[in-house]
């Protein structure tokens, strides 16, 4: 048979072609980007707040609910509690030894606690570290659900809803199975989820979509994933943003397995310990995607939050157990 003229140039060139257009190629083309880790040993901090609660300040100036340590505990992730009396060359090392950052719940002020005040520090350097490519997730429960409305818009635009002790479905925006968040939540237990009241609310305050929809930095910065309605108004109850490991709950899902007040607003059902297992999981594996490290293994092992013991408060307090510190 005679050969096509030409034939050995053609293949040469598709060759090249092909080799040019490799996965290895292009990504040899393209500019180098930090490749994600599997940590399997993330850790997470959780930044502690003052002791507001009278009950609570004979035992420390700050403290930790340790219902918030279980809760990251339990997806297999260990816990660095973040104090409020470190200088910011201390802070800025804790930031590049922790895999993440949880802002939990409480009650002090969004604009002048300390609280706040270094909750502003991690948010800066997590912001900062993620446009390197350098990831970092932030989390927040409640108040730190506000919080973080507050450090991305600039002002307070809570609106009152009086939405203490009730546990409520979430209400799903569409295609909620695109977010990063409950991407890898079984149907059947979004529907659960959407039916029964399974999540757990403790505020008096909220955000307000209509607060949010007005504002040009929350809706550029955060999507909205679940609201909830109580009276007249229509509160967010689940962001992300969309740039951003930023994650804000309204609701609690460090409750529903680890407090045990008879309050109606904590379910235990076998649905609402799903809810807070899938939860749990999402952001100890967005932790496992941080490179962070702490330099030695001494360090880590003073830092953890195993060096301090948590206190039986549940005769007095909402919390089972918390961590207090000086």
């Amino acid at each position: 048979m005679a050969s096509c003229p030409g034939a050995a140039s053609v293949l040469a060139a598709c060759c090249f072609l092909a080799l040019c257009c490799s996965p290895v190629a292009i990504s040899l083309a393209l500019p180098s980007r930090p490749a994600y880790s599997d940590n399997a040993r993330p850790v997470l901090g959780i930044l502690a707040q003052e002791t507001d609660f009278k009950n609570f300040q004979k035992y420390g100036s700050s403290y930790i609910a340790a219902s918030y340590v279980k809760f990251i505990e339990s997806a297999g992730a260990r816990v660095v509690p973040i104090r409020l009396n470190l200088s910011d060359e201390e802070y800025s090392k804790v930031f590049h030894s922790i895999n993440g950052i949880l802002y939990p719940g409480g009650g002090v002020n969004l604009k002048t606690s300390e609280f706040s005040r270094v909750a502003k520090i991690f948010y800066k350097k997590a912001l900062e570290a993620n446009e390197r490519g350098d990831y970092f997730p932030v989390w927040g429960t409640c108040l730190g659900h506000q919080l973080l409305s507050y450090l991305t818009s600039g002002e307070n635009l809570l609106t009152w809803t009086n939405t203490e002790d009730f546990a409520f479905p979430l209400n799903f925006i569409k295609d909620v199975k695109e977010s990063k968040m409950f991407a890898n939540f079984p149907d059947d237990l979004l529907q659960e989820i959407a039916s029964e009241p399974v999540t757990s609310n403790f505020h008096f305050w909220s955000l307000s979509v209509q607060n949010f929809t007005n504002n040009q930095k929350l809706r550029s910065f955060y999507k909205i994933l679940t609201t909830n309605v109580h009276g007249n108004v229509e509160f967010i109850s689940t962001m992300e943003a969309y740039a951003y490991p930023v994650y804000g709950v309204q609701w609690h899902p460090e409750k529903n397995p680890f407090e045990w007040k008879n309050e109606t607003g904590i379910p235990h059902s076998r649905t609402a310990m799903k809810v807070t297992y899938y939860i749990a999981d999402f952001l100890v594996n967005e932790a496992r995607k941080s490179n962070h490290r702490f330099s030695r293994k001494e360090e880590e092992t003073e830092a953890l939050i195993y060096n301090f013991n948590p206190v039986f408060t549940g005769k007095f307090s909402s919390f089972e157990q918390v961590y207090f510190f000086d």
